[in-house]
């Protein structure tokens, strides 16, 4: 039988639902006391106490008032005892609550020595869990008999729910500083060399971009928009190849258009230089073959990550993208393209673009990575002279312009027949134009880039070729951020309470 149990957790009424019954939830009254014990006996327990636990950890609601009074008391720099801390509790208006000198005093007999702390933590903390699991499955229990509660939002809720109480329990260590040089000074190197290209997020191997943006950032959701055929899962996919197997972090592309066998054709045609059109095709020699295989290793060992789901809804997203980045540590995802996510269905198409773009959003910032979304363009795009992308033809809603931190237009004049570029007057042909044309926190700007047609594959501008294979030169000295000229928006994200989370 499910029973209504009101949690007083952080000052709050909610109801929430548990299956205990008559049964008392999981908790050890013993081990909650030896934790108190010990902070009273050692103020350094109290600091490790501090590692495991918060007030929340406790069932025992008195228990719960003297952790609370002791890390008060620990934080304004007050020595902690049997003697003030009852003082302390007396001026809350605590002391006799608590059981006064005699329960206090049964803390400090409860436990021989502070030795033990971290394993009576330990206890609690597992107590703790198994109650916010309780809770939660409660909550879900009554969810499911309320016939107004979508079972998909559920789902949704419900994994979110347990995501929650996992990352609680995630607790550091200490480490031996010997496992821990060589990783930091690895690491130490990397920020070294990133700090010279002005790269403070995740480095898109573009240098131009890079210095234009510092590397995607935490909680961005980032737009890469262009016309069919011009070229966005091509530009995606040699992002994702560079920091997936020059930088090793770890990418997730959720590809809604092609299968996962096409963009591995793409990307080994990327990796290895052959034709692209050969390796689909099967027409390839004995010395392509050999290449393939002797080049595709870095690939091989890449954390890349490819889901080619069809018509992907946002709470399967979510809940995929939450999962890589508990199992996998993905540090970048990417989403091709946005159009084709199955959305909840709404009062026009442009609404239910909105809720896409925004739950694009939300996602980046829960999971604190960037999310790089592709976006078709409208026609309009090819109604002017120069074919030249702007915001306004983001196709279907002026949302993903508002909800993006950063847009990204492909622009290939050689398409549309434009033989040269009208500024330098040099061909077109094999090159592309990358617009920025929104960075909620920097500057816009545009740059050139290479795009090898026969291997699908962008790069930068600046490239030399040796034996075949294309090599990007040396990075130019120091960025010259600064020297852009500022396009800066001021606007946050608009609020809008009608646009259901998901």
């Amino acid at each position: 039988m499910a029973k209504r149990v009101r949690s007083s957790e952080n000052g709050n009424d909610t109801l929430i639902t548990t299956l205990i019954g008559n049964r008392i939830p999981p908790y050890s009254a013993e081990s909650e006391m030896a934790v108190l014990g010990s902070m009273l006996l050692d103020n350094s327990a109290i600091t490790k106490a501090a590692e495991w636990l918060t007030k929340e950890s406790f069932y025992v609601e008195r228990n719960k008032m003297i952790y609370e009074t002791i890390m008060s008391m620990f934080e304004k720099g007050i020595q902690v005892d049997l003697l003030t801390l009852s003082e302390e509790l007396k001026r809350q208006g605590r002391f006799d609550k608590v059981g006064g000198n005699e329960y206090l005093a049964n803390l400090i007999a409860s436990v021989p020595t502070a030795e033990n702390v971290e394993y009576y933590c330990r206890i609690v903390q597992e107590k703790f869990f198994k109650r916010e699991l309780l809770f939660t499955s409660g909550k879900i229990l009554l969810d499911c008999f309320d016939e107004n509660v979508d079972a998909l939002e559920e789902i949704d809720l419900a994994e979110r729910m347990i995501f929650q109480v996992a990352e609680k329990r995630f607790v550091r260590s200490f480490v031996p500083i010997n496992k821990l040089l060589h990783e930091s000074i690895d690491i130490i190197s990397q920020f070294v060399e990133s700090a010279k290209k002005g790269i403070t997020g995740v480095p898109t191997g573009f240098i131009e971009l890079d210095r234009y943006l510092g590397g995607f950032q935490k909680s961005d959701l980032i737009i890469i928009a262009a016309r069919p055929s011009v070229g966005k899962t091509a530009f995606a996919l040699s992002i994702a190849r560079n920091v997936a197997v020059d930088y090793k972090i770890p990418v997730a592309f959720f590809s809604l258009e092609m299968s996962a066998q096409q963009l591995t054709f793409r990307l080994i045609s990327s990796q290895t230089g052959v034709n692209s059109h050969k390796i689909r095709t099967g027409n390839i020699n004995q010395n392509d073959l050999k290449i393939i295989i002797n080049k595709s290793d870095p690939l091989l060992k890449a954390p890349l990550f490819i889901d080619d789901t069809p018509n992907l809804n946002l709470l399967e997203l979510r809940a995929k993208a939450r999962r890589l980045k508990t199992e996998h540590k993905v540090g970048l995802i990417f989403i091709d393209y946005l159009q084709l996510i199955d959305p909840p269905k709404a009062e026009s198409r442009e609404r239910e673009i909105s809720i896409i773009s925004r739950t694009l959003k939300q996602i980046a910032k829960e999971l604190d990575i960037p999310i790089v979304a592709l976006s078709q363009l409208n026609r309009v795009v090819e109604t002017r002279k120069d074919k030249k992308p702007q915001l306004a033809d983001l196709r279907e809603s002026g949302s993903i312009e508002q909800d993006a931190d950063v847009v990204l237009f492909i622009y290939r004049p050689e398409i549309y027949d434009i033989k040269v570029w009208p500024d330098t007057k040099e061909p077109t042909d094999g090159t592309a134009e990358i617009i920025i044309g929104k960075q909620r926190n920097g500057p816009t700007g545009s740059f050139k880039v290479v795009y090898l047609k026969d291997t699908l594959r962008f790069d930068n501008a600046e490239l030399r070729y040796v034996d075949e294979d294309v090599v990007p030169k040396q990075d130019i000295e120091e960025p010259y951020i600064a020297d852009l000229e500022e396009d800066v928006s001021d606007d946050d994200l608009s609020e809008d309470d009608n646009l259901p989370a998901f």
